[in-house]
């Protein structure tokens, strides 16, 4: 009975919230309120100053109009395109290195480059008991949500939590880096486990081992790996590793900073933004859809039968019904995304290596076709340039990297880059953020309740 009158109550006030929160969109216009924190050009309003990232998708002409340019991606002044090549070329690991610049502002020399790997190789394996006590006995259908429950609960195992000197943040954010793929790994077994009934296979970090190699090494059952597994994840989360402070999860870690607050909260803040579908857990939409083709589509090389396909996810009548093709299109990159064109490159050896150039074939004709396949559809002339989340989707996919932890390892990957915007936040602004509402709702007056 009890369970009847609240289901009856939420469904009933549910309506009333639908209606009574409704907004006329003409208002917006008429208070110039710059929705999404975009200007009416679709550019993001300018709320801050950075010198971690900068993202160029276009330039803006006499005209104040866009124009399209190749798309680039900087990291503390550095083309992150030169830092990827600098790796593959050296056929070494990078993300340490990309780590290293993104919280102190200039690449390591060698020494420097091996004291921070130690220093981080010393906290990749979880405080005593943590795994146990905060991960295994309370799992969690969604690893995104454990990860942000786990980066909560370290607030406890830390004799100094709250204090926000930068050297004391530093000493944090070093501890996140090494922690997460344990984290991640953890959380994942356990939700295995006790949610899809299968064999819990737990193993300790390598302090030795490069971030990609650990999260390989902690998620697979036997801890195996190969190089070029382990490399082209290692790239992978150089090129996710930070994009700029507008981006949702950094400008909420910018936003939660702001207050004073423990690294914790802020860092939880961001992992909960980049869990959202329009953000982080983008990737995990391309993981689905690439899945309900191939079950659907009989010949994955027949580019005929595949583009009917297309269509008809266009059409709302395939996949998710949203008809929209994930994978293509950015808020700011116009022309192309430069994670997506690096990470096709080493996608393509991967697909080679593993014996997949026809999965791989398929995502490219997706690339080239559905952009064109969406115009005549939906009558716009909007570039729709594939974004790392397509490509990030094969390598996934090739990695067998379950759905599961795609967006979790998104977070690894831009650990970094949030914990630099929260030294820059708490080093440079300095004043708590507190953007206007305007108010729209007419005064009322109060009736008694023996009136209502």
């Amino acid at each position: 009975m009890n369970q009847e009158l609240e289901k009856s109550f939420v469904q009933t006030m549910a309506d009333h919230l639908a209606e009574s929160n409704a907004m006329d969109s003409s208002l917006y216009s008429k208070y110039d309120v710059k929705r999404g924190l975009r200007d009416s050009n679709g550019a993001g309003v300018v709320v801050g100053l950075t010198r971690i990232g900068d993202v160029q998708g276009y330039e803006v002409n006499e005209k104040k109009e866009k124009v399209a340019v190749d798309g680039k991606l900087f990291y503390r002044g550095i083309d992150v395109e030169d830092i990827v090549n600098s790796c593959l070329s050296d056929d070494r690991f990078g993300y340490e290195e990309t780590s290293y610049l993104l919280l102190f502002g200039t690449l390591p020399n060698k020494q420097q480059l091996e004291d921070f790997k130690k220093v981080v190789g010393l906290k990749r394996e979880l405080p005593l008991g943590f795994a146990r006590d905060m991960i295994l006995t309370a799992p969690s259908k969604n690893v995104m949500n454990k990860l942000a429950r786990s980066v909560l609960a370290l607030y406890s195992y830390d004799e100094n939590p709250d204090d926000v000197s930068i050297e004391n943040v530093l000493r944090q954010s070093i501890n996140l880096i090494g922690y997460f793929p344990s984290l991640i790994a953890y959380g994942y077994q356990a939700k295995r486990s006790y949610y899809d009934n299968q064999s819990l296979h737990i193993h300790y970090p390598d302090p030795k081992l490069s971030t990609a190699e650990n999260i390989l090494r902690l998620m697979r059952p036997m801890g195996e790996y190969t190089d070029i597994e382990a490399k082209l994840l290692d790239i992978s989360m150089i090129l996710h590793a930070e994009h700029g402070g507008g981006n949702n999860s950094s400008f909420t870690t910018h936003v939660v900073s702001s207050t004073a607050t423990d690294t914790y909260s802020a860092i939880a803040a961001a992992v909960g933004s980049l869990k959202g579908p329009k953000h982080g857990g983008a990737n995990v939409e391309v993981l689905e859809m690439m899945a309900d083709i191939k079950a659907n589509v009989k010949d994955i090389t027949n580019y005929k039968e595949v583009e009917n396909y297309l269509i008809k996810i266009l059409k709302g009548e395939a996949n998710d019904g949203s008809g929209l093709i994930y994978g293509l299109g950015h808020a700011v990159y116009t022309v192309s995304d430069p994670r997506a064109t690096l990470l096709k490159k080493m996608a393509k050896k991967l697909a080679e290596d593993k014996d997949l150039l026809d999965d791989f074939m398929l995502y490219d004709f997706i690339e080239h076709r559905a952009p064109i396949l969406f115009m005549e559809s939906k009558g716009t002339s909007k570039p729709m340039p594939a974004n790392v989340d397509l490509y990030s989707g094969f390598v996934y996919n090739a990695l067998n990297i379950p759905t599961d932890i795609a967006t979790p390892i998104f977070a690894c990957s831009r650990l970094s880059g949030w914990c630099a915007h929260r030294i820059e936040e708490l080093v440079a602004a300095g004043k708590i953020m507190r953007p206007a509402y305007k108010c729209v709702q007419p005064h009322l007056e109060y009736t008694p309740l023996s009136k209502r």
